[in-house]
């Protein structure tokens, strides 16, 4: 009696992120793209353009905003792109280094 062949698992998509360039599930990236209307976050991931991807910490956005995702565009991102992803960044990801609680600041 032949054996039954072994099922293969699901395939994973794997990104890098362009600001620690750790390489993970595509899912737990964010991606940001470089399409007709400029630099945007792309929340859906089937926007038309250019991909990078970031984790959701903000270390890997400083990077990123600050040099990796020039290169990963091949152009130098503008001023005003710059602010509007670093205003992405301060609504959805808090600091790394502090925890607050009420009106107190843990992290000193």
């Amino acid at each position: 009696m032949a054996k039954k062949p072994k099922r293969r698992g699901k395939h994973i998509p794997q990104r890098t992120c362009v600001g620690c360039r750790e390489v993970l599930p595509k899912r737990t990236l964010v991606r940001i793209v470089n399409g007709p209307e400029g630099v945007a976050v792309d929340l859906t991931g089937k926007a038309h353009g250019r991909g990078a991807y970031l984790h959701d910490k903000r270390s890997c956005w400083l990077r990123g905003i600050n040099g990796g995702l020039d290169h990963a565009f091949k152009t130098k991102l503008t001023d005003q792109e710059k602010q509007a992803l670093t205003i992405y960044m301060d609504e959805h990801f808090p600091d790394e280094g502090s925890v607050l609680l009420g009106d107190e600041d843990l992290s000193r």
